[in-house]
């Protein structure tokens, strides 16, 4: 029996196991056989406070487990494979271990969804990325390519434009997805190209991304296109299956909560991008991780309260 289990290891699941140890709730994190979320494919993160020069995201997210572990926190490397959030204590199940807690905080994340093209592994980090806030800064005066056609896409491709020298926007079919005003502004901008009816099939570069190959989608024609950066910007997906039925998902499976922090389960608290639709940082993952912890704790305590009080009626009968 457990007082708090986190499920995820990224910054939000991280920092919500740092603050519940220091307030001795000797918290089980389920980190995952993959753990540390996002940051553990990106190299260089230069946006996170307290580095100035920078540090690798692998790097970074053994700071947070061993930080996490120095005040207690008991942290496995398994994944969660089914919960039970309908009866009190919680039910964890990590394949045929069962787990029961108090309260729980689900901080599982979103993946990114990537091209699956030849090339596209080897190169993450190295010229391909899904996130042109993290990378973008590192190709100034560079020729970047973006795909996609929503708002994500748009976005990307206007922030983009302080730091590369020119930005492709290449899309598969031949009108944007994006709301009106974010395709005016990007159709618009002088700095921002577009080919239509286009997939890109390939990545290439032996250390670097130096080339993509694309296909366009009506003639079926193949060509090689020069190119510094690739950023992918066709959507994410909330790392939520084991929680169908179990809390409250939009139509997007992103938890609602409505103030980034309650489900719809008294004492299951969420954090991070399996929330967050608009920022994905792991700054502001890490900010929700510390809310929730301390959320937690307050549920605790006045569950232990509550546990006392009906001690001491009982008694008095």
């Amino acid at each position: 029996m457990e007082r708090l289990i986190i499920i995820g290891s990224g910054p939000a699941g991280l920092t919500a196991a740092i603050y519940a140890a220091r307030a001795n709730l000797a918290p089980v994190v389920f980190a995952g056989y993959q753990y540390g979320g996002q940051l553990m494919f990106t190299t260089e993160v230069e946006n996170f406070p307290g580095f100035p020069n920078g540090v690798l995201g692998p790097e970074l997210m053994e700071h947070f487990r061993t930080q996490a572990e120095r005040f207690g926190s008991k942290i496995e490397n398994v994944d969660v494979t089914k919960v039970d959030f309908s009866q009190r204590p919680f039910r964890v199940w990590a394949g045929d271990d069962l787990y029961e807690a108090d309260s729980v905080i689900v901080a599982t994340g979103a993946s990114a969804r990537w091209l699956g093209i030849p090339g596209e592994e080897q190169l993450r980090g190295r010229g391909v990325s899904t996130c042109a806030t993290c990378d973008g800064a590192f190709f100034k005066e560079r020729h970047i390519v973006v795909v996609g056609g929503g708002d994500s896409a748009m976005e990307e491709a206007l922030f983009l434009t302080r730091f590369g020298s020119k930005i492709t926007v290449i899309h598969r079919r031949d009108s944007l997805r994006a709301s009106k005003i974010m395709a005016d502004r990007a159709l618009a901008h002088p700095k921002i190209e577009f080919i239509w009816n286009t997939a890109v099939v390939g990545a290439k570069g032996e250390f670097h991304l130096q080339a993509l190959e694309l296909e366009n989608l009506v003639t079926h024609e193949t060509r090689e296109f020069a190119a510094d950066a690739l950023f992918i910007a066709i959507g994410h997906d909330p790392n939520t299956a084991i929680f169908d039925g179990q809390l409250t998902l939009d139509n997007a499976r992103y938890i609602v909560s409505d103030d980034g922090v309650h489900t719809n389960i008294p004492g299951v608290f969420v954090a991070g991008d399996v929330n967050d639709i608009r920022y994905k940082q792991a700054i502001t993952a890490a900010g929700m991780g510390c809310k929730a912890s301390l959320e937690a704790e307050r549920y605790l305590e006045e569950l232990d309260a509550e546990r006392v009080a009906g001690g001491l009626e009982t008694a008095s009968a």
